[in-house]
C-alpha cells in the first residue's frame, strides 16, 4: 500500500492540526539550518519513511539520528548548498512533494467524532451560502430606473401590498402590449405593400415564370390574402378587380377550369372558401359503402370485411349504416357478402336525401329519378320492406342497374316504372313523400368526374335549371296533402350553383303558394344561401348545402 493510500485510511486531520504540523516542521527546519552553520558540519541525510517510492530506498541504509553529528578533523570542507542542491535533483522532489511529505509525517490521525463534527460544520457553510443565492434569485430584477423605489417597496409581497404589485405588473403587461403594437404599426407603415400583378402593357408570354406550376400557386396564395385584406395589404393604383381577374386565370391553368366555370364557382364563395372548394374537388376520396339493413348488420359486415382484408371505419357518427373504406386486398365489388347484397357501393353524400325525406312504414313513396338505385333501396330498407315504393326513371337503359341492385339487396316493396317524370301527377299521384334527386350539372361531384371542369358551357346553365322547375312542380302535383304524416318533398343535387338549387326552390315556392319551408333535420352540412346577386328574394329561406368541404 502506497504511502498517500495509507494516509488516507481512518479520520482526516482538522484545519488545526495540519497547522500545527506546519509549524512544528517550520521550527525544526530552522533549527537545523542553525546548528548547521554554527557547527559548519555536514548534515545528515533525511531518514527515509517506511512508505518511500522504490527509487529512494537507497537512501533508507543510513540511520537515523541526532541533528548535530561530529566528523573527524581531517575531512575537507564540504559545500552545503551544492550539497543540498545536488540531493535535491537525485531525487527529483519537488518543492510541493517535500511539503506534502513534510504535512503527511506530522498528520494526527481524529476520532469519528471529530469528523462528524467537521462534516456537520461543511454542511452549515453549504447551506448559508446556497440561502444566500437563493435570496439574490429571488429579488426582481427591473430594469427602468423610474420603477425602482416599486422594486425597493414590492421585494416582500404580503396581503396588504399585494394588489398593489399586482396593478404593477398589469400596468407593465399594457405598457409592453402598446410599445409592440406601435412597433408592428409603424414597421407596416414603412414595409411597402407587396407587388403581385405583373406590371401594366407588359405581355404574360414575355415572361415564363407565369407558366410555373409553383409559381402560380403561390401567386394564388398571396392574391388570397390581399383579397381578404384588400385595404391594408391592396397595391396602389391596383383596383379588385384587377386582382379577382389575375386570381381566376390562375385558377384556370392551374386547376384546369374553363374561364367560364371558374369565374361562376369562384363567384359563390368569398376568395378564401373558393380556394377550399377548388382543392377539395382535388382530392381523393375513399370508398364508401352502405350496409343493408334487410340482410345484415354494420358491426357484422365490418367484421367480415376485415377479416378479408379490408380497412374501413365507420364514415361518422350522422350516419349508422356507412363506412368508409381506405384499401382492401379483395375487390370491394366482387366479394361474397357484396354478391350476397350485405353492402352497396354507394355515396356518402347520396344518404342525406333519404334521411332528410325520412320514409315510415307502410308509406306510399316515390323516386322520381331512381337509377341506379342506391337511395331507392334505402328507402326500401328504411320502410323494412313495408308499404310501396315507385322506382320510376326516364333513362330505360339505366332502369337495368336499378333492377338488378333491387333484386340483389332483398328489396320487396319496390315498383320499377318508366315515364318521363314531369307526366307522373297524370300518371299516378296521392304519394306520402316524394323524393326529387333532380338531373344537374355535378358541379358537386368534380372530384368523381373531372370532365366537368371543361363540358359545361353556359347554355348547361340555362337549359338544367328549367328541366328542374318543372320536374319540382311535378313532385308537389304527386305528394298527398292531406298525408297524416307525409305530405314531404325532399330536392336534391349534385351541383354547389344558386341557379340549380335555391332559385329553383324559390321558383317552386312562389307558383305554390300552399307550399312551406321545413327544417331537414341533418346534422351535417351547411346553411344554404340566402342571397345571391338579388336572385332569393325569400327572406326566411333555409336548405343544406353538402359542400366537398364537408365530407
Amino acid at each position: 500500500m502506497g504511502r498517500r493510500a495509507r494516509n488516507k485510511q481512518g479520520a482526516p486531520p482538522s484545519f488545526e492540526e495540519i497547522q500545527t504540523a506546519k509549524e512544528k516542521r517550520a521550527l525544526k527546519k530552522r533549527k537545523r539550518l542553525d546548528s548547521s552553520k554554527a557547527s559548519e558540519s555536514p548534515k545528515k541525510p533525511k531518514a527515509a519513511k517506511k512508505d518511500k517510492k522504490p527509487r529512494k530506498k537507497e537512501e533508507t541504509s543510513e540511520t537515523q539520528g541526532t541533528d548535530e553529528t561530529e566528523f573527524p578533523a581531517d575531512l575537507p570542507e564540504v559545500d552545503y548548498d551544492e550539497l543540498s542542491r545536488e540531493k535535491k535533483s537525485l531525487f527529483e522532489d519537488s518543492e510541493d512533494d517535500d511539503k506534502e511529505d513534510d504535512e503527511d509525517d506530522n498528520v494526527k490521525v481524529g476520532t469519528l467524532d471529530d469528523f462528524d463534527a467537521e462534516q456537520k460544520e461543511q454542511i452549515d457553510d453549504d447551506v448559508d451560502e446556497y440561502d444566500s443565492e437563493e435570496e439574490n434569485r429571488a429579488k426582481p430584477a427591473f430594469s427602468d430606473e423610474e420603477d425602482a423605489g416599486d422594486e425597493l417597496e414590492m421585494e416582500k409581497i404580503n396581503a396588504s401590498n399585494m394588489e398593489k404589485y399586482s396593478e404593477l405588473l398589469d400596468r407593465r403587461a399594457e405598457e409592453e402590449r402598446l410599445e409592440a403594437e406601435e412597433e408592428l404599426v409603424e414597421g407596416a407603415i414603412e414595409q411597402p405593400r407587396p407587388k403581385i400583378l405583373p406590371p401594366p402593357g407588359t405581355e404574360e408570354e414575355d415572361n415564363p415564370q407565369n407558366h410555373d406550376i409553383t409559381f402560380v400557386r403561390t401567386r394564388m396564395l398571396e392574391i388570397v390574402k390581399v383579397l381578404e385584406k384588400f385595404n391594408e395589404l391592396g397595391e396602389e393604383g391596383r383596383s379588385r378587380s384587377e386582382y379577382v381577374d389575375r386570381l381566376i386565370k390562375d385558377i384556370c391553368e392551374y386547376y384546369g377550369y374553363t374561364p367560364f366555370l371558374a369565374e361562376k364557382l369562384f363567384d359563390l364563395f368569398t376568395p378564401s372558401e373558393a380556394m377550399e372548394f377548388f382543392e377539395a374537388n382535388e382530392v381523393h376520396r375513399p370508398i364508401t359503402i352502405r350496409t343493408n339493413t334487410l340482410r345484415t348488420r354494420r358491426r357484422d359486415l365490418a367484421q367480415a370485411l376485415v377479416n378479408r382484408g379490408v380497412n374501413l371505419q365507420p364514415i361518422g357518427k350522422w350516419t349508422k349504416v356507412g363506412l368508409q373504406i381506405f384499401d382492401s386486398q379483395v375487390p370491394i365489388g366482387a366479394t361474397p357478402e357484396y354478391l350476397a347484397g350485405h353492402y352497396i357501393l354507394q355515396a356518402a353524400s347520396s344518404f342525406l336525401p333519404v334521411m332528410a325525406l325520412d320514409p315510415h312504414e307502410n308509406e306510399r313513396i316515390l323516386d322520381m329519378a331512381a337509377a341506379p338505385g342506391g337511395k331507392t333501396t334505402y328507402i326500401a330498407a328504411m320502410m323494412k320492406n313495408t308499404g310501396c315504393v315507385f322506382a320510376n326513371d326516364s333513362n330505360k337503359a339505366r332502369t337495368k342497374a336499378l333492377v338488378a341492385n333491387i333484386h340483389r339487396l332483398g328489396c320487396k316493396n319496390v315498383i320499377v316504372c318508366n315515364y318521363d317524370a314531369r307526366e307522373f301527377p297524370k300518371v299516378i299521384g296521392g304519394f306520402d313523400r316524394v323524393l326529387l334527386d333532380a338531373p344537374c350539372s355535378g358541379t358537386g361531384v368534380i372530384s368523381k368526374d373531372a370532365s366537368v371542369k371543361t363540358s359545361r358551357t353556359p347554355k348547361d346553365f340555362m337549359n338544367i335549371p328549367h328541366l328542374q322547375k318543372q320536374l319540382l312542380l311535378s313532385a308537389i302535383d304527386s305528394v298527398n296533402a292531406h298525408s297524416k304524416e307525409g305530405g314531404v318533398i325532399t330536392y336534391s343535387t349534385c351541383s354547389v350553383t344558386v341557379d340549380e338549387d335555391e332559385c329553383v326552390v324559390d321558383y317552386a315556392l312562389r307558383k305554390r303558394p300552399n307550399v312551406k319551408l321545413v327544417d331537414t333535420g341533418l346534422a351535417i352540412g351547411k346553411e344554404g344561401f340566402t342571397s345571391y346577386r338579388g336572385k332569393i328574394p325569400q327572406k326566411s329561406f333555409t336548405n343544406k348545402k353538402v359542400l366537398p368541404t364537408c365530407l
